[in-house]
């Protein structure tokens, strides 16, 4: 079990995210957990998206990194059906779900949580989690609300508060809380450290840590590049609606130290 308390000293001690070796994915049958194929998508003329292409293995933690305008948040738009595709496929776990609508994505192992975690703030935590744990009754177990309670003590101590009472650091648990509930293949996290303080997105990562190690595949989008290269294996840089760049297994030192890249396409110095 994976818990929030004592995140700090604890983080230092996690290995990156390593592909499940094959002894150990009994659950899943199919190499690649997500692919994303020469996806198109946009709002207007041109496309925001450009031919996509992605792939997440099962245990993997894989980033998708890219300044503000590069396109992550059309991505995510698309792979949750909440944005159709223009050209392309999604494929999850064998199944292609480019065309499947997005309240029926998460029957077939994906879930996301958004940049605004999108929770029902009259609602409390507990009702929150019921939610989603109803939704996930069809898929096969792997999360429940005592276990989701030992991941994360904080929100076993809110259970009776309302959501919009919480503080973003309390939300954001809730919110991956609520997506594991679904009993997911994949989850989605969608800038994860956004208005957290430091302690708090320690914390959380320590968490992503441990579902990854057990076989969950994560794809981290993120605009901090010292946040995603200090928790994915590899990771996809998006510019204009592009994949520019790919840091492969072991290369986020190269990357971190070429300045030419991290400058044009992150804007980081």
């Amino acid at each position: 079990m994976f818990s929030i308390s004592g995140a700090s000293s604890a983080l230092a001690a996690w290995p990156k995210c390593r592909r499940t070796p094959p002894c150990a994915k009994p659950i899943w049958e199919f190499d690649a957990m997500l692919t994303v194929s020469n996806l198109t998508a946009g709002y207007g003329v041109p496309n925001i998206l450009q031919g996509l292409d992605i792939t997440v293995r099962p245990g993997e933690m894989v980033g998708l990194v890219g300044a503000n305008g590069a396109g992550k948040t059309t991505l995510v738009r698309v792979l949750a059906g909440l944005l159709p595709a223009r050209g392309g496929s999604i494929t999850i776990n064998g199944s292609d779900t480019t065309n499947v609508p997005a309240h029926a994505r998460p029957k077939l192992g994906l879930a996301i949580v958004l940049e605004n975690r999108n929770l029902f703030g009259e609602l409390t935590v507990a009702e929150n989690l019921r939610l989603a744990e109803r939704a996930g009754a069809n898929r096969p177990k792997k999360f429940d609300i005592p276990r989701i309670v030992e991941m994360f003590p904080a929100v076993g101590e809110k259970m009776a508060v309302r959501c919009d009472l919480l503080s973003g650091g309390q939300q954001q648990m809730v919110a991956i809380a609520r997506a594991l509930l679904l009993q997911p293949d994949v989850v989605i996290m969608d800038e994860p450290s956004t208005g957290l303080a430091p302690k708090v997105v320690k914390a959380i990562l320590e968490v992503l840590r441990g579902l990854c190690s057990e076989g969950m595949s994560i794809v981290l989008i993120e605009q901090n590049i010292g946040i995603a290269s200090s928790v994915t294996q590899r990771a996809y840089v998006l510019s204009t609606g592009r994949i520019v760049h790919h840091v492969a297994d072991g290369g986020w030192p190269a990357f971190l130290h070429d300045p030419h890249l991290v400058s044009r396409y992150l804007g980081q110095h």
